[in-house]
């Protein structure tokens, strides 16, 4: 990147469906951002309540807010909408029920431009419906690193890394011919390690200014047992996309991602409900003969603790009596 004779755009995009309770205070804190020269892109996803509303009262109250309709279609098309209509030089995303210190884009970008880096990360925290702080799901460095792109895929695979978007500021060079798959979740990750070979290194900084709000009846939350989200679908079918990219890419890192794939997988099969494990499922099907055909590298995988090597293999030979033993013990603490 040259030294630039202008201030440096950066475009901010904000997915918004049906969170009118949380949209003002999301906006209010891009707004307030002290790099002020940015753009506010928000792309009301067919919002059955008054979220589209809001969002044209506000754009009103900030020329740099701007405002487009669609009908709905999922995170993914909105935000690759609100990349169609970015005028930045650099790319943020914000979810509208989150919320962002009023530093981080200006922290980002000076980082971004004195390194010459084409993506750059903040760290993050998770603040529940009760304002309560949660345990860091991403542990952050105690100070600034800069992380090329092998060890930045090597943390994502052993589930150290942060895939988010929202935490990054990314040159929009790199979305010139990439965008976020539509109807799929787990969207970031299927980009971010797309996006890796050609971002060449990631700064990671410490300052936790990205604050995301978990709220139940999101895309990955939820409280009912009998619900099966598709994010678990899609984590394994990200396993074996990203396994591709490894083979080619980063062959050192096989061992990391043939863990990867069995850890999701091992995910998937503890959460999809039992009345699903059946040979009907065709899914289901190829993950347990997937888990079955791989016993052995799990037992020798050693990027897997003894107590997922223990599952895996389980699941791999009697996965519909080893989940009816796992609930049954479940229920069994949840009652003590």
């Amino acid at each position: 990147m040259k030294e630039r004779e202008r201030p440096a755009l950066i475009s901010v995009i904000v997915p918004v469906y049906n969170t009118v309770e949380y949209l003002e205070r999301c906006v209010k804190s891009i707004r307030r951002q002290t790099w002020r020269n940015l753009e506010i892109i928000l792309v009301d996803d067919g919002s059955t309540d008054n979220s589209g509303a809001l969002a044209e009262k506000i754009a009103m109250e900030d020329m740099r807010v701007r405002v487009f309709h669609k009908e709905n279609g999922g995170t993914s098309a909105a935000r690759n909408l609100g990349i169609s209509k970015a005028r930045g030089d650099f790319i943020g995303f914000v979810d509208s029920d989150d919320y962002i210190e009023p530093e981080m884009y200006e922290r980002l970008l000076a980082v971004a431009l004195s390194e010459e880096l084409l993506m750059v990360q903040i760290s993050r925290d998770e603040i529940d419906e009760h304002g309560n702080l949660m345990e860091n799901v991403c542990v952050p460095p105690e100070k600034p690193e800069l992380w090329e792109d092998e060890r930045f895929m090597k943390e994502l695979l052993l589930h150290r890394g942060d895939c988010s978007f929202c935490t990054k500021l990314t040159h929009a060079s790199l979305f010139a011919e990439e965008r976020f798959p539509e109807g799929e979740l787990n969207e970031d990750f299927n980009l971010l390690v797309r996006l890796l070979p050609k971002v060449g290194a990631v700064a990671v900084l410490p300052e936790q200014d990205y604050h995301v709000f978990y709220r139940y009846g999101s895309n990955t939350r939820t409280r009912d047992e009998e619900e099966f989200p598709q994010v678990f679908t899609d984590i394994v079918k990200n396993a074996d996309r990203v396994w591709e990219i490894v083979q080619e890419e980063y062959p050192q890192l096989l061992p990391e991602a043939m863990r990867f794939g069995l850890f999701q997988r091992l995910d998937y099969m503890l959460h999809i409900p039992i009345s699903r494990m059946n040979e009907e499922n065709a899914f289901y099907v190829q993950v347990k003969d997937y888990l079955k055909a791989h016993r052995k590298d799990a037992l020798h995988s050693p990027c897997l603790t003894k107590k997922n090597k223990q599952y895996l293999f389980l699941l791999g030979t009697a996965p519909v009596l080893v989940r009816k033993v796992h609930r049954a013990i479940k229920k069994s603490k949840e009652r003590t």
